[in-house]
């Protein structure tokens, strides 16, 4: 096979088990109730992409990821455009998607920004998905800030929130409130996220086969 053609083919296949892994996740319950999944590393094929073949690659491949988000999260971005309790203004709703779903996806291309900066590739690999699962966390925050910053304050009385959620409403109002509860909410399952995805790159980084890109046959 040509090269481009292994490329092509086993990027398909990464981004397959990182859909895979994503939706074994939700079935196991790892699924926050407004968003957000904690999930079994479903980041790593595709920052593994991008250090195999290159940021470039990465992006578009992280690109194509996003879509397939979209389709897999069908209902609730389908409820942001449809009549009904979750129904945003247009922009509002074509917003959240580019921001949710398309850069935050986008940016795990940034996973081989490392590749031969560092001689180590376990290190390397690491390195480059806290770089990308942090722009992630970052744009979701900055999302979540703007659009269901509104939620801050109803989030922060719940049960099991409420003795922090009390120094917080105490501590910040308006758009600081409302940025607090992005990073607190966010935190909930990106931290996670980034910490499992970090110990997966540090493992399976000491595998040449693994982190080489394949050679065309």
């Amino acid at each position: 096979m040509k090269k481009s053609t292994v490329r092509l083919v086993e990027s398909a296949l990464l981004i397959a088990i990182a859909a895979v892994l994503e939706l074994v996740s939700k079935m196991l319950g790892l699924e926050l109730p407004f968003g957000g999944t904690i999930t079994l590393a479903s980041m790593f094929p595709v920052v593994l992409i991008a250090y195999k073949y290159g940021v470039k690659w990465g992006l578009l491949s992280g690109f194509t990821y996003s879509l397939i988000q979209m389709l897999l999260g069908v209902k609730v971005v389908s409820a942001m455009f449809l009549p009904g309790e979750d129904q945003m203004i247009l922009w509002q709703a074509i917003c959240v998607c580019l921001l949710d779903y398309v850069l935050a996806y986008t940016v795990l291309g940034l996973g081989g920004i490392f590749k031969g900066k560092i001689k180590k590739d376990s290190v390397a690999l690491a390195l480059g998905v806290l770089v990308a699962l942090l722009a992630r966390y970052i744009i979701h925050i900055i999302s979540g800030a703007i659009f269901y910053g509104a939620w801050a304050e109803w989030f922060f009385t719940q049960e099991g929130f409420y003795s922090i959620g009390e120094k917080i409403l105490e501590s910040f109002s308006g758009t600081g409130l409302a940025i607090v509860y992005s990073i607190f909410y966010n935190g909930l399952y990106m931290i996670p996220e980034i910490i499992i995805t970090f110990v997966v790159a540090l493992v399976l980084g000491n595998i040449p086969q693994i982190v080489k890109p394949a050679k065309n046959q």
